[in-house]
């Protein structure tokens, strides 16, 4: 639905040249929920505003069904940002305006009849969980309220593309999970395309089908979130199951070890392996997590002092071959 090729943003400074995007490729398919993970400084908010037209490409090729945003002026380019929503870090409500009324705004500025807004605006109180708070102003609502809230006025008018830049860092941990729900719920219910910008990877291991790594404004992983979750050498395997750093006088005795559907099995059997090959290691970590429906984990062994971890990992690896 959404490919970006090639892109490329460049801004000029007093020091300089800034490449905040370098030579882009990515796909984001239609109906799925696509999270793009990176640190600050990444170039995740440059990558946002130029998908939805508010930056011009240095170079490359932004094209949402075939259209490159590239070529639009006035009127069609407005009719192109239309198809997307924005759900914001913060919810950014109008202190002054009910929940209804914020929801609106969108419904007002395109010139929606007043009937036709009410309608829709009920709609999407519904939607999203807040029926019956219509009239409440931003101050009386939570957190977790306001930020369906930004969700329903970004679904105003229908867009295609659902973005959602950092919804629940500002959120506690059950609010965060509630928000996440109701993103997954939409998806599934309306057919709707998301777009999570994060760097936060509890969120993108809760509701992400794809995921795209941003480092230094170049895509470095992109996939799959299963796959890449399961291989040892991603960032995202490292990042969505975590382990704690050893201590300086262990880092010479450990190894590390994938585990996928067996879980606690496969870890059990790497232990066995070990103590067969006379090195009796024990657990000094380990995940395990299932994600998008698939368990996988990863360990780190304690070898005795004065094993070779060379050979261990050799005797684990020959092991599974």
């Amino acid at each position: 639905m959404l490919r970006l090729r090639s892109l490329s943003k460049i801004f000029s400074t007093r020091a300089g040249e800034v490449r905040a995007l370098d030579d882009i490729d990515l796909t984001v398919d239609r109906g799925s929920i696509h999270g793009i993970i990176g640190r600050s400084g990444a170039g995740k908010s440059t990558l946002i505003r130029t998908i939805t037209g508010l930056e011009t490409p240095t170079s490359g090729h932004v094209d949402l069904d075939g259209t490159d945003v590239a070529g639009l002026r006035g009127g069609e380019l407005r009719a192109f940002r239309r198809r997307f929503g924005m759900v914001f870090q913060h919810a950014n409500l109008l202190s002054s305006r009910t929940a209804a009324q914020n929801i609106a705004l969108p419904l007002e500025i395109a010139g929606r009849p007043s009937a036709e807004r009410a309608t829709r605006v009920a709609e999407l109180l519904d939607l999203v969980g807040l029926e019956g708070r219509g009239d409440s102003y931003p101050a009386q609502l939570s957190g977790g309220q306001q930020q369906r809230v930004g969700i329903a006025r970004a679904l105003a008018t229908r867009p295609d593309i659902l973005i959602c830049d950092e919804p629940t860092s500002a959120l506690d941990s059950s609010t965060t999970r509630s928000v996440l729900a109701l993103l997954s719920d939409l998806r599934d219910e309306l057919g709707i395309t998301v777009v999570v910008i994060t760097h936060e990877p509890s969120v993108v291991r809760e509701i992400c089908d794809v995921v795209t790594v941003l480092q230094d404004g170049r895509v470095t992983e992109s996939g799959p979130i299963a796959a890449l979750a399961a291989d040892p050498a991603t960032q995202v395997h490292r990042d969505l199951l975590p382990l704690p750093v050893p201590a300086a006088d262990e880092a010479d005795r450990v190894v590390e070890v994938t585990l996928g559907h067996g879980g606690p099995d496969e870890l059990e059997q790497a232990l066995t392996t070990l103590r067969a090959a006379g090195m009796p290691a024990r657990v000094h970590a380990a995940t395990i997590e299932t994600i998008d429906d698939v368990t996988l984990g990863r360990a780190r062994l304690l070898l005795p002092v004065g094993s070779d971890r060379d050979l261990a990992e050799r005797t684990l690896q020959e092991a599974r071959a």
